[in-house]
């Protein structure tokens, strides 16, 4: 009787319990929002949530037919936040609430392999919606402490024997990749995403023209590159907020692989589109400029991205190679970003117009790239064939002129004759067809069949 009791009694309890859980599931959910002040451009201010917000704080805001309007707080002043929205704001003007929203957070999932997305992770393919991962990941990730990361790992086929034999690359490292606009950066990438060994492709295309997306799906990167990667995109006619934040997108999906133990290779089209969109985000919150227009802000921002790229903390078999295209203005390689960029990666690779006008592609400048890791990537042996054809390519181009012009005769120094004699055999050699995997073992034989001596030296 006594247990009989006691059931009931447990059973009664349980009953309570689960009525006040059902009647607080049916009170309306706390709200927090403030108001619509004034509203510029891309901004808005609002008022009545200051003690609520910190920068990086996201808000919703309701704009015409019911159209839900994320924005994010990029400055505060007194009880007066200023917001940038990721969309258009027509339509939203004083008086208009705005509602306190959750932090910026992406649930990766590897069914988003083979996938088109937007910063948010929707779909821009006409697929169906993606399915969310298990771990929800903050978009503002910090790397693993320098002093528990791990090391960087064993070389890696690039399948670009320019890159393999000259600019070899180890796994977790960072390559940026620096050239002006129409060099053939897209091109090189999709070889990259489908020659190089590793397990997954990650883009990030930050203020890509929206009409050449498909065409690089679907003719540089094709079915097969497509089938290991997952794309982040914002083209750019999108909010600067939203071009800043594919960058941040695609580093928190490659982090996700990496994490599962997965070696990644991230290329991002470009670092510098990213910059810009920092400068736009800064200059609108009030930043000063400082060099060339460039806010203070977005060179502490870039190590910050940067850094999140390569092996990750020790123990974890994943790691993030990273690869970032550098648009360099004017041909100008010193300028802000460029040198920003190229302190902070481990290798810069540049890929020369003058190189493509002859026809030779990918049009990357040996003489002007370097990988910072290769004194312990290649065996002696490796490393005396890379050194030779650098001499030879070295003093063809500086006697390049010369040899034009007719003022040298052959004979008159043995190095230059083998100059002429190889320089264009290794020319040939690092000329490459999109679609012509490799490997660095098959680089190094090539670059040996060229520095062979030819009859009659």
């Amino acid at each position: 009787m006594a247990n009989r009791e006691k059931f009931l009694e447990k059973k009664s309890i349980t009953a309570r319990s689960e009525a006040i859980h059902s009647a607080l599931g049916e009170l309306p959910r706390f709200d927090m929002h403030g108001k619509v002040v004034s509203a510029r451009g891309d901004s808005l201010q609002v008022s009545g949530l200051g003690r609520f917000l910190a920068l990086g704080s996201r808000l919703v805001v309701p704009g015409p037919e019911g159209r839900a309007v994320p924005a994010e707080v990029v400055a505060l002043a007194g009880d007066r936040a200023t917001l940038q929205a990721f969309g258009p704001i027509a339509g939203i003007g004083p008086g208009t609430p705005a509602h306190l929203a959750a932090p910026a957070i992406l649930a990766p999932d590897e069914s988003w392999l083979g996938r088109v997305i937007d910063p948010f992770g929707a779909p821009l393919d006409g697929g169906p919606p993606l399915s969310p991962g298990a771990r929800r990941r903050s978009l503002r990730a910090t790397p693993p402490p320098a002093g528990q990361r791990a090391r960087l790992g064993p070389r890696i086929d690039l399948g670009v024997r320019a890159l393999d034999a000259f600019a070899t690359c180890r796994q977790g490292q960072r390559l940026g990749l620096f050239a002006a606009s129409g060099v053939g950066k897209s091109t090189l990438l999709a070889m990259l995403a489908a020659g190089a060994r590793c397990d997954v492709v990650v883009f990030a295309l930050v203020g890509e023209r929206g009409r050449e997306l498909r065409e690089f799906i679907e003719d540089d990167l094709g079915p097969v590159g497509l089938a290991r990667s997952v794309v982040v995109c914002a083209t750019s006619d999108a909010p600067p907020l939203l071009r800043r934040e594919a960058a941040y997108a695609a580093m928190t999906v490659a982090e996700h692989f990496a994490d599962a133990g997965q070696h990644v290779l991230l290329l991002m089209d470009s670092v510098t589109r990213f910059a810009m969109a920092l400068r736009e985000i800064a200059l609108a919150a009030g930043e000063p400029p400082a060099t060339r227009g460039y806010t203070p802000g977005v060179f502490a921002e870039l190590p910050r991205l940067l850094e999140r790229a390569g092996p990750r903390a020790e123990g974890s078999a994943g790691a993030i190679t990273g690869l970032f295209t550098v648009l360099v203005e004017g041909d100008d390689h010193d300028e802000p970003i460029s040198d920003a960029v190229r302190g902070i990666l481990d290798g810069h690779v540049v890929l020369d117009r003058a190189i493509g006008e002859r026809g030779r592609y990918p049009a990357i400048d040996v003489l002007r790239s370097l990988s910072r890791t290769v004194p312990g990537n290649l065996a002696p042996a490796e490393h005396a064939l890379a050194q030779r054809a650098r001499r030879l390519l070295a003093l063809h181009a500086e006697m390049a002129d010369l040899i034009r012009l007719g003022a040298y005769r052959p004979g008159t120094d043995s190095a230059v004759d083998e100059a002429i004699r190889l320089a264009p055999r290794i020319e040939a050699m690092l000329a490459q067809a999109k679609g012509e995997g490799g490997d660095i073992d098959g680089a190094f034989a090539a670059l040996a069949a060229a520095l062979e001596p030819t009859d009659g030296a």
